[in-house]
């Protein structure tokens, strides 16, 4: 996709980019607390949740139940030391909640659960499901004739469920234009990649074919993130949307990305300052 820096903006894209940093820190910290965690999607999806929460999500930190909120809802809930991260650099969640990540009576569970957490508005933890409540999300929104946008993270794993595609059809039928889903290509889970376990390519067809309107882009440019947010959001189709990011799980700590990509990615415990060195260096932090 091409991009355009001056519709972009250098000034926006320098702030975005430091979300994305602080996005990835918090979700490193966090991982150190309890020495594990899935710290690899969380680094790979960092830039998403940046062009999410930073450029177009309505919220108001102090009232995250606030009726005009635009509603963010984590289908993978095992990512949810990713939306914790954002949630914090949000100022949704307190940074303060870090050290108790995973801990007993902690607002941060390892799975993400929506009774627990501030901004956490479902419980993804059978995946599958997400998509199937945001299309039950946005229609009543729509029916109160609200202008908030749904927008609903599901993972390529997702795609191998047929509740997933129920749901694609059903938003494509009632024309649930206040519906942006975004689908994290990193070609992994828990038993083997992505494509090797159920291919899911043309993937992109695939979506246009249940008629979403449909973007597909490097999930960890934020130019290109930018572009497809922007179009998604200002599109006056009444189609469902979808963006389609192919990101790299544990982007920004070279370490990692150079690691043999697994579902879980394993941190040694001497690993976690070198990991927090390597991502400030990467972003030219001293």
């Amino acid at each position: 996709m091409s991009t355009s820096l001056s519709r972009v903006g250098l000034e926006d894209l320098e702030k975005l980019k430091r979300h994305a940093y602080r996005i990835r820190r918090n979700a490193l910290l966090m991982g150190e607390v309890q020495g594990q965690g899935y710290v690899g999607q969380a680094l790979g999806v960092a830039d998403v949740l940046a062009v999410a929460y930073f450029r177009h999500l309505k919220f108001r930190a102090d009232d995250p139940e606030w009726e005009g909120r635009d509603r963010f809802l984590l289908s993978i809930g095992h990512y949810a030391i990713a939306l914790y991260a954002a949630l914090i650099e949000a100022g949704i969640v307190s940074e303060d909640e870090i050290e108790n990540y995973g801990s007993d009576d902690s607002i941060l569970p390892m799975s993400g659960m929506a009774a627990y957490t501030p901004g956490m508005e479902i419980t993804g933890g059978s995946l599958g499901h997400g998509l199937g409540i945001g299309v039950g999300m946005a229609l009543g929104l729509k029916r109160k004739s609200s202008d908030s946008f749904i927008y609903n993270l599901l993972s390529d794993g997702e795609l191998n469920e047929g509740s997933t595609w129920e749901a694609a059809a059903s938003a494509s039928h009632w024309k649930l234009n206040n519906l942006i889903a975004i689908v994290d290509v990193n070609d992994q889970q828990a038993d083997d990649k992505s494509s090797t376990v159920l291919a899911y390519e043309p993937v992109a067809d695939k979506w246009t074919a249940f008629g979403w309107e449909t973007w597909r882009v490097n999930g960890n440019d934020l130019e290109e993130l930018v572009q497809a947010f922007d179009a998604a959001v200002s599109s006056e189709s009444d189609k469902p949307r979808v963006i389609i990011c192919d990101t790299l799980m544990g982007r920004g700590v070279p370490l990692l990305e150079a690691r043999d990509k697994t579902h879980f990615i394993r941190v040694d415990e001497n690993e976690w300052g070198l990991a927090l060195a390597q991502l400030d260096d990467a972003y030219g932090i001293k």
